[in-house]
This record gives structure tokens, C-alpha cells and sequence, in this order.
């Protein structure tokens, strides 16, 4: 294991050969996974799963109940909130194995995922995209797409800040400008 140990709660279990970057804590009842590999100054919440495939970026913060399954990519920046669900079979049955299934998911950099949002397998959520809480999302997001609902479909552009803001205009907050179409608007 990689990482200073002081930032890693006593109750959490690191199997061995994890990559844990400089700065990342890891909280409470945590397990991570032969295999995985976690950047720089992450924040994993209590009873965070993560499984061996699993590459997190830098400066991700993960909420208490997250589990990320073998095939989820995580860039830089990514919020996960709490309880939010990921799957890696689209056609799961226990009587059939399906290691070989495993479907790849990508969260973009600077994405942010709601409360208990469920994230179905084999799709890239965009860059700066906004899953928000509760929403089942089963297919590509652009980024800067704010998705609601179940499932989910594209309400509106968030900025590279967070802040919802109208196609064309300019948040105040970080000067990003909107250059997306109205139409792709729902």
C-alpha cells in the first residue's frame, strides 16, 4: 500500500498492492481492493467499496455508501454523493457469471453525481456534467449537461462551477460561457 497511513481510518481494510496518492484520506469501515488505484488528496466517505479495477483521479471526493465496481473510471475533480449506485453487467443473473461482461464507465473530470443516483454500466458521463440526486442514468451524458429524473434526460448546462445558466450566456461566478445549441436542450 501507498499512502500515509495517518490518513487512513484504523477500521478501514487496504488489500494489498493499492495505490493510494499523497493527501487522500480514507474514512470509516472503507475496503479497497488489490488492484486499485486512488490520486492525490481524495476524500473517500464511510464503507466506500472500491474494487480492483477501479482508477480514481486526483481531488475526488466520494460520499459515505459509495461502491465503485471493477470497469469504473473516475477522473479528476469527480463529486460522488452519498449512496449513489454504480453497476458493471447490464444483464446480471446470479446463475451466470459474467466476469467477462464487465462494461467500462467513465466519469468525466469535474462531474458531479447526486445522492443515491444510479449509474448504469457502459457509458461516459461528460465532462463538468450534473447527475442530480436520484436520477437513473443509462446512457452517455454530454458535458456540462444537467440530468434529472428517472430516467434521466438534460434540463439544462451547468458551468464549470456548478451554477445552471441559460445556452449562450456567461456565469457570473467563473466567466464560463454556454456555447451550446437550444435544441439539445430538453
Amino acid at each position: 500500500m501507498t499512502g500515509d497511513p495517518s490518513l487512513i481510518h484504523e477500521t478501514a481494510v487496504i488489500d494489498a498492492k493499492v495505490m493510494i496518492g499523497h493527501g487522500t484520506r480514507v474514512w470509516h469501515f472503507c475496503h479497497l481492493m488489490s488492484g486499485c488505484t486512488i490520486g492525490n488528496d481524495c476524500v473517500l466517505g464511510q464503507n466506500t467499496f472500491v474494487a480492483g479495477t477501479v482508477t480514481i483521479g486526483n481531488r475526488v471526493r466520494i460520499q459515505n455508501n459509495v461502491s465503485l465496481y471493477d470497469g469504473v473510471q473516475i477522473d479528476d475533480d469527480v463529486f460522488i454523493g452519498p449512496s449513489a449506485v454504480f453497476t458493471n453487467v447490464r444483464n446480471p443473473r446470479a446463475q451466470r457469471p459474467q466476469k467477462h461482461n464487465y462494461l467500462h464507465t467513465r466519469i468525466a473530470t469535474g462531474a458531479t453525481i447526486g445522492a443515491n443516483a444510479t449509474i448504469v454500466c457502459g457509458i461516459t458521463i461528460g465532462a463538468f456534467a450534473f447527475i442530480g440526486a436520484g436520477a437513473v442514468i443509462t446512457s452517455d451524458v454530454p458535458a456540462h449537461a444537467l440530468m434529472l429524473g428517472v430516467p434521466a434526460i438534460q434540463k439544462g448546462i451547468v458551468c464549470p462551477c456548478g451554477e445552471r445558466i441559460a445556452p449562450g450566456s456567461t456565469c457570473a461566478v467563473c466567466q464560463w460561457t454556454a456555447v451550446v445549441h437550444q435544441e439539445s436542450i430538453q
